[in-house]
């Protein structure tokens, strides 16, 4: 079996003593590639070095947690290193960008304007270099879809909905769209009943596997706050949890867990097309 982790942040402070070991725990647990996602211009650079040293792959945006900071020079500068490594394999995607709401200070002015308008923007510059999108969904998936939709004069979207918590509507929407929808560590909680129903009855083309390491641990390193008042540490989230995962959404669907990384690995060469001729 072979898995492709669709989002994991490898360039991660919480990664910086031992990258290379995480990336050979994940060859050795059968994830062949990771896509590392960028959050902002000043960690471009390091996401693309880390893809090219670790045989992955890379994409560029600024995150709508990092809005705040972020200045209209920076959408200047992705667009500069889009035109820059066009021809790049690695780079297989604008993103991670979007919108989040769940963030209270996000959800009020000026910085609701803000991160609106720099997901609009770099959906534009998407649309200008032909790649597809990484999407952050974070009690946001309606303003993301409106976007979306008022941009779809440019053909098809093609990309992920990264960690999609959303409702069957918007699920429906997104994959409509073109969309494949991210699961991860949060499918593996038994309290997770929607995002667990999701994983169970979408159809099996709309699904991509994904950690978010360092974030999002699955059940098995998640510590509670009591736990972590006694003492227990957070388990730190890596892309070789990714087998584990993909283990517990196979069991969901009833399916065999090797049909299951096939039919996503298949998946996420579809939202990201430049993946195909890196997993040759």
């Amino acid at each position: 079996m072979a898995w492709i982790d669709t989002h994991c942040h490898l360039d991660a402070p919480e990664f910086a003593a031992d990258v290379l070991e995480v990336q050979r725990r994940a060859r050795q647990a059968g994830v062949s590639h990771c896509v590392i996602p960028a959050v902002e211009v000043s960690n471009f650079e390091s996401v693309r070095c880390l893809a090219h040293a670790g045989n992955d792959s890379y994409c560029l945006g600024i995150h709508p947690l990092y809005v705040d900071r972020a200045v209209e020079s920076d959408l200047l500068v992705l667009d500069a290193q889009l035109a820059q490594y066009r021809d790049d394999l690695r780079l297989v995607a604008v993103g991670e960008i979007g919108l989040d709401y769940f963030v209270p200070e996000l959800t009020r002015s000026p910085l609701r304007e803000k991160q609106e308008y720099f997901y609009r923007e770099q959906l534009k510059l998407a649309r200008k270099h032909g790649l597809p999108v990484v999407l952050h969904v974070r009690r946001s998936a309606d303003r993301l879809l409106k976007h979306l939709r008022d941009l779809a004069a440019g053909g098809p979207w093609h990309g992920i909905a990264h960690a999609f918590n959303g409702s069957d509507v918007q699920a429906q929407a997104f994959v409509q769209m073109g969309f494949k929808l991210g699961f991860g560590g949060a499918v593996t909680f038994e309290r997770a009943l929607q995002l667990r129903r999701l994983a169970q009855s979408l159809p099996l083309d709309a699904l991509v596997m994904e950690t978010d390491a360092p974030d999002i641990a699955p059940h098995w390193l998640y510590a509670t706050a009591a736990q972590r008042g006694a003492g227990q540490a957070q388990g730190r989230n890596e892309p070789c949890e990714l087998p584990r995962m993909g283990a517990v959404v196979a069991q969901l669907r009833g399916m065999p867990v090797d049909a299951l990384a096939v039919a996503t690995t298949r998946n996420a060469c579809v939202a990201l097309p430049k993946l195909t001729a890196l997993l040759v």
